[in-house]
């Protein structure tokens, strides 16, 4: 007969008698009347146990605790460390007391303090997100048993195991899934929330096991399905990791975040209006063309995303050979892209800074010294020469004051303003003006946006190196940051001063999911991201503007000479003002052609009858299909959004790592330490709370936010004092314009460091120190 759930201290019981795999500490339990009425006999029985001798725990034991609806984790006390009979008396006069209004039938368990912990953490048998039949495992070892459910673990780590998986887990951890599994076979329950510790002497101990309140259902999809699923994924991997033709290098990865980061732009399970509209503006093709444009390897019919089962990554080797000047010779390049992906499989940590760290795609004043590492891993003085002459050229080619190709990129975009607003006038059917408002921000859009944002990379890290070889420092870079005119600068002073109309005539069409239907335009909800009733919050006070000495500029121009770079002082700065801020212009301008795809599919699938949520599970390419047939419309939405439905259910069924190495990846891993961006040398603190909050929650808050979107530029406007982002890199939207305003922001933290940090009561950043503190 299966084991039923009690209270806390009644279910480890139960589990106490029958478990093979693991332990339970000896305990005793007190109902709240007998406390009342016998609190000394209730001391001296603790205090007579053999195993009272050492440190006790006093551990809440509350009615309406580890339900199957509700687990109220964290709600009440439990005291560690009482070393007398008056702490524990008092120990257990609190726990008693943060129930609020405790009846008599409340309990209190008293627990000796376990010793020499080498590991501890929670498992659980169902992925607490989707349902999905994963064995998730966050465990520390500090020693500390409450430092994974308290989010005091600095060293978190976490292992997700799929359930149906043949192969064992590492050690210790296949105990821990031992006794997972013998545990939901006790309590005949598939969804089990799990806290355990592993001695030093090698004892496994049960700490606390209830059902999983927070187990979703949308990841609870057939057995068959799901293995099918995972085993095409896996023999996808294996076919792509070897050699290609018309590709250098012999292996690849794939990842959420190098290159053009869907994690951040779209998120790690999108629905597929949101995908296909992201592969079809950017990723198919339009970032091949762009790169090759500005002096890059040809990759012109190679996808650098692909969708495993919805789940965008980005193929590594792909992005790696299109970082590679296209006259550096093959076999020089097939050497870099092993390089760069053997750096990266070593340091996963870096897979959203690989342009920074790993990659050298453009020359600045410090090339010679972060190439270094080059000669160290065995390549030539000859060939890392050679490597850095291709990459000056290409570099001189994009920034030259005469022949910059940036400037034909801004032209372009200009044009594009032109032709939306040809578009608005237009009287065409909503098929046809979809058809051109997609066609039109690819051409005049996303294509000149893919090179602005490389000159804006460039102009990046040209800013760094100058403050590498100390020609500036690092306050002088701020200041120049700080002092950009970017549209998201514009966006704060102009709700402070425009009319409300004209201010949502300008930005309206900006959203927080730039790619999602679902997610409302600024002049869709206004009211949601913006208060009227209020002054706007105040931009930061006048900083210093950015201004070079007479000597930084006589240094600079020796170092343009020294390095032949085609371009003087004024021109190189120039150079990077433009740039930065003509990548941040060029996306508000694409993107609102995107909007209006969304806002026009939004009222076509309407008047068709589907919701705006059945549209979110439309493939984009329908707009061609019918722009060029005949096809009922109506069935063909019905029919692209009932696929989309079904593949986005085993989509959310699915868990996979950042970074995808070998076919044994999708079955089995252990989540990759982040390295997260630190924004500014300043810190900040405050209560830690989502972008939904009300607004009188932001003012003073630590925002966190999934991804560094460009459309939750919006918070900037409510006084918030920092922000935390899960997803995003160093060159990110949202971490440009937090470095303008100098407002401390940790960007990419990563899935496990967000999860702790987002939940948090309190957060304190202090960026100079690099350190995250999390409170409650």
């Amino acid at each position: 007969m299966a084991l039923a759930f009690g209270t806390k201290s009644e279910t480890l019981e139960r589990a106490g008698t029958r478990l093979v795999s693991a332990r339970v500490l000896p305990q005793r339990r007190i109902a709240h009347a007998d406390w009342r009425a016998a609190r000394d006999a209730a001391l001296e029985g603790i205090l007579a146990e053999d195993w009272a001798r050492g440190p006790l725990i006093a551990r809440s034991s509350a009615r309406n605790e580890d339900g199957a609806a509700a687990s109220q984790a964290g709600k009440y006390l439990s005291i560690p460390h009482l070393l007398s009979r008056d702490a524990l008396a008092a120990a257990i006069d609190g726990v008693f007391a943060s129930y609020g209004d405790a009846g008599d039938d409340e309990q209190v368990f008293v627990q000796p303090m376990l010793r020499d912990v080498s590991l501890s953490g929670v498992a659980f048998t169902r992925d607490p997100n989707t349902g999905a039949p994963y064995v998730v495992v966050n465990y520390d070892q500090s020693g500390d048993t409450a430092a994974v459910t308290a989010g005091r673990a600095g060293g978190l780590r976490t292992y997700v195991h799929w359930k149906h998986h043949a192969k064992p887990a590492p050690a210790p951890l296949d105990r821990v899934l031992d006794l997972a599994r013998e545990l939901e076979i006790l309590f005949a329950a598939d969804a089990l929330d799990i806290e355990f510790a592993l001695t030093r002497g090698g004892d496994l101990v049960l700490l606390q096991v209830r059902p999983l309140a927070a187990a979703g259902g949308d990841g609870r999809v057939e057995r068959e399905s799901h293995a099918g699923s995972l085993a095409a994924i896996a023999a996808k991997l294996a076919a792509a990791d070897r050699p290609h033709p018309y590709l250098r290098g012999r292996r690849t990865v794939f990842g959420v975040m190098p290159d053009w980061n869907p994690a951040e732009i779209v998120g790690v399970r999108p629905r597929p209006l949101a995908l296909s509209l992201y592969r079809s503006l950017v990723t198919d093709s339009i970032w091949a063309y762009q790169r090759h444009n500005y002096g890059y390897r040809n990759l012109r019919s190679f996808p650098l995303l692909l969708s495993f089962h919805g789940l965008p990554y980005v193929d590594v080797r792909v992005s790696f050979n299109s970082f590679i000047p296209q006259d550096v010779d093959d076999a020089l390049a097939d050497r870099l892209v092993d390089h760069y992906v053997g750096e990266l499989l070593a340091a996963p940590a870096l897979h959203d800074k690989v342009e920074f760290e790993i990659v050298f795609s453009c020359y600045t004043f410090d090339l010679a010294h972060r190439m270094a590492r080059l000669g160290e891993a065995g390549f030539a003085a000859a060939e890392i020469d050679s490597l850095a002459d291709s990459l000056r050229r290409l570099t001189n080619r994009v920034i030259s004051s005469r022949t910059g190709l940036w400037r034909q990129d801004s032209e372009r975009i200009r044009e594009l303003e032109e032709r939306q607003a040809a578009l608005a006038k237009a009287d065409l059917d909503p098929v046809t003006r979809l058809y051109w408002l997609i066609e039109d921000c690819k051409r005049y859009g996303t294509l000149p946006f893919a090179g602005l944002a490389r000159a804006g990379f460039i102009a990046v890290q040209m800013l760094n190196s100058l403050v590498a070889v100390g020609a500036i420092d690092a306050p002088q870079r701020e200041q120049f940051l700080a002092g950009l005119d970017t549209v998201s600068t514009r966006l704060a002073s102009d709700f402070a001063a425009m009319p409300r109309e004209a201010f949502l005539e300008r930005y309206g069409h900006l959203r927080p999911g730039t790619y999602d239907i679902l997610s409302p335009r600024y002049d869709e909800a206004p009211e949601r991201y913006f208060d009227w009733s209020r002054p706007a919050a105040a931009e930061p006070a006048a900083h210093a503007p950015f201004a070079l000495s007479v000597p930084q500029m006589r240094r600079i121009e020796r170092l343009i000479a020294e390095h032949r770079l085609d371009i003087d002082v004024v021109g190189l700065f120039e150079f990077l003002q433009a740039a930065i801020q003509g990548r941040e212009y060029a996306k508000f301008v694409f993107t609102r052609s995107l909007s209006d795809v969304l806002k026009q599919l939004g009222a076509l699938g309407e008047a068709m009858g589907f919701a705006r949520e059945d549209v979110a599970y439309l493939d984009a390419r329908v707009v061609e299909t019918l722009h060029a047939s005949s096809e009922d419309q109506r069935d063909a939405f019905a029919r692209s959004i009932a696929a989309g439905r079904a593949a986005h259910a085993l989509t959310r069924a699915i868990v996979l790592p950042p970074l995808l190495a070998r076919p044994e990846d999708v079955y089995a891993f252990e989540l990759p330490p982040t390295d997260p961006n630190f924004i500014t040398q300043n810190a900040a603190e405050g209560p830690a709370v989502g972008a939904n909050a009300p607004a009188e929650r932001l003012r003073g808050a630590i925002v966190c936010i999934p991804n560094a979107d460009p459309g939750f530029d919006w918070l900037f406007a409510r006084g918030i004092a920092g922000l935390v982002t899960a997803y995003g890199g160093i060159n990110s939207h949202m971490a440009i314009r937090a470095a303008e305003l100098k407002l401390p922001a940790v960007i990419g933290a990563g899935e496990t460091q967000y999860a702790r940090w987002s939940k948090a009561r309190l957060l304190r950043l202090d960026c100079g120190n690099r350190r995250v503190e999390a409170h409650g």
